[in-house]
């Protein structure tokens, strides 16, 4: 069964625009600021999505574009008006940067508490992504669930994950995520002999690599559960996952698409941390 991304996101939204609200009654603004280095297309639609949502719930965005040439003395200086500002909840520089810029430092010089990337070893927050895929779960597990003492967490314990890819922005903060609640999955990356060995065993695979049919057919057990998060170009420019959707569709008990899939509940989860933080300032 496809997972629609955009109805678990649109939910999302609508609790969010409530929330947002409630702020308002108050006088605050929930507000994001998104500093953007370069003309990267793919990048420049990121951020016109993360726009476009935060509008949709009635937050506000600020978007810095900086030329590809800035230095990374210029860019910590942007983040630090960011940080000093107090109408500002939630900062986030768009990736990839150019590769003059260390990216550790980067993130690093983003206030914890408005690091709504989660990127900061400080961070108060969970990174979207890994958020998303929670969520994704979630949906699976409350439409597949006939115990009604079980819980999401309990639900994946008893599973075998897999997790293709362990990249900072994708599979590491998955991984991460799911340690912290006492559940090691199998992990695969370019070192990985005979990923077939561990994919075929699994209930739940998510793909972070970002190629084509990183997940074929052959390596998926019936009844898995499949997500995608990582994102390529295919013929004529159009985005894909890790798997080919026509030749899986009829094997897995659940997957996700690509483009509709986990990237709507990921800027829901962005948002949802930028509206806790503004939550928080408020206090």
């Amino acid at each position: 069964m496809k997972l629609d991304g955009r109805e678990i996101a649109e939910q999302i939204f609508k609790d969010l625009e409530t929330k947002v609200e409630q702020l308002r009654e108050r006088n605050i603004i929930p507000n994001l600021a998104i500093i953007l280095v370069g003309n990267d297309p793919a990048s420049q639609a990121y951020v016109n999505q993360k726009k476009i949502k935060a509008e949709l719930i009635k937050a506000k965005t600020i978007i810095k574009h900086l030329p590809s040439d800035t230095s990374q003395l210029e860019l910590l200086k942007t983040i630090q008006q960011f940080n000093n500002s107090n109408n500002i909840h939630g900062i986030i520089v768009q990736q990839p940067l150019p590769p003059h810029i260390n990216i550790e430092k980067i993130t690093q010089a983003i206030d914890p508490k408005k690091d709504v990337d989660g990127f900061h070893v400080n961070s108060k927050f969970e990174t979207p992504i890994a958020l998303a895929v929670f969520k994704i779960l979630e949906e699976i597990f409350a439409r597949c669930n006939l115990n009604q003492g079980a819980t999401l967490i309990k639900w994946l314990r008893i599973k075998q994950i897999a997790i293709a890819g362990k990249g900072k922005t994708g599979g590491k903060s998955i991984i991460e995520m799911l340690e912290k609640v006492k559940i090691k999955p199998s992990i695969i990356d370019s070192k990985t002999n005979n990923p077939k060995d561990i994919t075929k065993k699994a209930d739940i695979i998510i793909s972070a690599v970002g190629k084509s049919n990183i997940v074929k057919p052959n390596m998926v057990k019936k009844g898995a559960v499949l997500i995608s998060i990582g994102l390529h170009k295919g013929l004529g420019g159009k985005l894909k996952g890790d798997y080919n959707e026509e030749k899986i569709k009829d094997i897995v008990s659940f997957y996700t698409p690509t483009p509709g899939g986990v990237g709507p509940v990921n800027v829901a989860m962005l948002l949802k941390n930028l509206i806790e933080s503004a939550q928080s300032s408020s206090r």
